[in-house]
C-alpha cells in the first residue's frame, strides 16, 4: 500500500480538498487496497477543525465524494509512512523540509512539481475562489496517480 500525504498551511481548504478528489480518482481507477490518501497541516492554526465551507461547498457542486475530516498537523510518524508527502505552496516545502528527519526530505514536493511546474496551489482562504483550487487540483492530481501506480 502506498501512502500520500496533501499537506497545506491549515488544513481546512487546499489539503482536504486534494485528499477527497483524489480519493475519488484513486476509486474510480480501482486503486483503494493499492493508495491511501490523507491530508495535514504544517501549522497548529486549525487543528480539530471541519474543512472550509468554501472547500465543502465546491467538493459538492464538483460530485466529490465527502470524506469526515479534521484539521491535524502533520507528525513524525506521517513523515515516516507516507511515500510521497505533497506541499500545497512553496512555504508548504520550506516548513515541511524544517519539519521533517532527515530520512524522510526525499519524499517531500511541490504539488505542481507532478507537471514538472514551478506553479503554487494558491490558497482560497483568502480569496474563497475554490473553483480556481479545483480546476489546479484537478490539473495536477491525475499526474501523481500516475507516478502513484
Amino acid at each position: 500500500m502506498k501512502k500520500v500525504i496533501f499537506v497545506c498551511l491549515g488544513n481546512i481548504c487546499r489539503s482536504p480538498m486534494a485528499e477527497m478528489i483524489m480519493d475519488q480518482l484513486v476509486d474510480q481507477q480501482g486503486l483503494t487496497n493499492e493508495i491511501q490518501v490523507e491530508s495535514r497541516s504544517t501549522s497548529t492554526y486549525e487543528i480539530g477543525n471541519e474543512p472550509h465551507p468554501g472547500a465543502i461547498a465546491e467538493l459538492k457542486q464538483r460530485n466529490v465524494p465527502l470524506v469526515k475530516h479534521q484539521a491535524k498537523q502533520i507528525t513524525t510518524d506521517d513523515f515516516e509512512s507516507a511515500d510521497l508527502i505533497i506541499g500545497m505552496d512553496k512555504q508548504n516545502i520550506i516548513d515541511l523540509k524544517q519539519m521533517a528527519p532527515q530520512s524522510a526530505q526525499n519524499k517531500i514536493y511541490l504539488a505542481f512539481s507532478s507537471m514538472n511546474k514551478d506553479a503554487e496551489v494558491q490558497d482560497p482562504w483568502y480569496d474563497h475562489n475554490f473553483n480556481r483550487t479545483y480546476r489546479q487540483l484537478m490539473e495536477l492530481l491525475p499526474a501523481w496517480l500516475e507516478k502513484l501506480k
